[in-house]
């Protein structure tokens, strides 16, 4: 059987290229994960919302996101494995000139397979990416900053409440939906993502110190030490 994805020339710039096949495969990771298509056809469903990458297509996968995938007659695509936060606009549009993302996303293709004689345009290839999807650096906010360290301290003291981005925003003294593109913005996530990640980061810390799985449950606002047990799993693959 043929595994879900081989990859090749994994680098520290975070581009790659993968060949998938018919073996299903499922994950979720804590960076954005870019796929623009070369050959073939990939099936993914994201949280539930299917989506093909063929050849020319290109697709964002949020921070978070778990998904599936599998291509029956193989595929294989450029991936960039990417944290830079302005990603998560892309999510939301298509890119602006489809052929011209096409055409380097082909020419990274053949530099990732020649690392070695191809040192420099890789590691400016995410920025080129980024500069051909045609997402736009947000303006200087002349607004106070968000004190997120502050912030999430005072989340984890309210576990035991229903916090939502109206709490979130209103801690920020932001409307819910200027907090909602801040946190877009600066932490690359949606608020109720990071607000989850923020509870999920909390409860495995209380795992580590000892603290048994009822009682971290209890502590973080888990409707049941499953439902902990779970995320926890979740998070691990």
């Amino acid at each position: 059987m043929q595994a879900p994805a081989q990859r090749f020339h994994t680098e520290p710039h975070g581009l790659s290229l993968r060949d998938y096949g018919a073996s299903r495969g499922s994950h979720a990771h804590d960076h954005f994960q870019v796929l623009i298509g070369l050959t073939g056809v990939l099936e993914l469903e994201v949280e539930g919302r299917g989506a093909r990458v063929g050849a020319g297509d290109a697709h964002v996968v949020m921070r978070g996101d778990r998904h599936d995938f599998e291509s029956r007659s193989g595929s294989r695509c450029l991936v960039l494995d990417t944290s830079h936060p302005m990603w998560s606009r892309c999510t939301e549009r298509a890119p602006a000139d489809a052929s011209r993302l096409q055409a380097l996303a082909q020419f990274l293709a053949l530099c990732a397979q020649h690392p070695e004689s191809s040192v420099v345009t890789l590691q400016h290839g995410p920025a080129l990416l980024l500069e051909a999807w045609g997402a736009v650096a947000p303006a200087p906010s002349r607004s106070r900053p968000i004190d997120w360290t502050a912030l999430a301290a005072w989340a984890r003291s309210r576990w035991h409440e229903p916090l939502g981005v109206a709490d979130l925003a209103r801690m920020a003294c932001l409307s819910p939906s200027q907090f909602a593109q801040r946190c877009r913005d600066e932490q690359g996530v949606s608020a109720m993502h990071w607000l989850r990640m923020l509870r999920l980061a909390h409860a495995r810390e209380l795992r580590l110190g000892g603290m048994g799985v009822a009682e971290t449950a209890r502590r973080t606002g888990y409707r049941s030490p499953s439902a902990l047990t779970a995320a926890l799993r979740r998070l691990d693959h």
